[in-house]
């Protein structure tokens, strides 16, 4: 399928019985919703000086934003933006730039990532900070270049937006560190609560939802978080079990927050209680 042309946007029912001042405002006015730009151009100013600004501007606030954060903006007006660019072919330079700008920003956030290595606490809480975000930001990303995706990136380039961008995450950002996390991954997992319990089911799930092979090189890890990872439990692994079990209590006992909630503390505790 080649990309839609003007003859294939819907023209506006309302355009019919404007007179000819109406006419020559809407033609200087780029951002109209896509039923009245028939007639329109779209030149490389434009798109440089109207368009991809307003589309850069909402990208840049869905990556920086803290997830869960509300941002304002219009979506109407960035999906019109990008229906309008896809009409007038400027699909490719759309991709392109998109594609820079996530690669640009993915670079710094790889450059602070290697500034943090030297505090592998800081790093990991910092990793999954950034992983959560990025992918929050990408539920914002891709239905706003929908348009773009079905016409140019599933059509033209056979691939599907949403995969190449969690794809450049993966180049730029996890497999240059994926070693350094899954050791720290590792051994929190063998010393309980180093690492609080949302921020490791967080990390471990997004990790997992990147579509790549990391869990086939921490499998023990990944299995406390994800379902079906490790094969079907049978008879010969209950005394494994049961020793993990062992010596997860062991460590979780030793612990110096978990001192104070021993038996013999409690029962100081009710002996206490009954003398008062």
């Amino acid at each position: 399928m080649d990309e839609p042309m003007d003859e294939f946007c819907e023209a506006d029912s309302t355009q019919g019985n404007e007179g000819p001042s109406t006419t020559r405002n809407n033609a200087t006015n780029p951002l109209l919703r896509p039923g009245s730009m028939v007639m329109m151009t779209i030149t490389v100013e434009d798109y440089e000086t109207q368009y991809w600004p307003k589309l850069e501007q909402a990208i840049h606030q869905l990556l920086t934003m803290t997830p869960g954060q509300y941002i304002p903006i219009s979506y109407e007006q960035m999906y019109s933006c990008v229906y309008k660019c896809v009409c007038k072919q400027f699909s490719e330079r759309l991709y392109q730039d998109l594609i820079h700008y996530m690669a640009e920003h993915l670079t710094s956030l790889a450059q602070l990532l290697d500034s943090l290595v030297p505090c592998p606490a800081d790093f990991l809480d910092k990793f999954s900070f950034i992983l959560n975000q990025y992918l929050t930001a990408l539920s914002g990303i891709v239905p706003i270049f929908n348009y773009m995706n079905r016409f140019y990136v599933e059509t033209k380039l056979k691939t599907d937006l949403n995969d190449e961008l969690r794809k450049l995450f993966r180049n730029r950002i996890v497999d240059t560190h994926i070693t350094l996390v899954l050791s720290l991954l590792e051994e929190a997992h063998s010393k309980p609560f180093t690492v609080s319990p949302p921020t490791m089911s967080c990390l471990v799930k997004n990790l997992y939802s990147l579509n790549c092979d990391y869990a086939n090189l921490k499998p023990s890890v990944f299995s406390k978080y994800i379902p079906n990872i490790l094969p079907p439990t049978s008879v010969t692994d209950l005394d494994r079990y049961i020793e993990e079990a062992r010596l997860m209590q062991e460590q979780i006992q030793s612990l110096p927050e978990f001192q104070d909630c021993d038996g013999s503390g409690r029962r100081k505790r009710r002996q206490d209680e009954l003398m008062l």
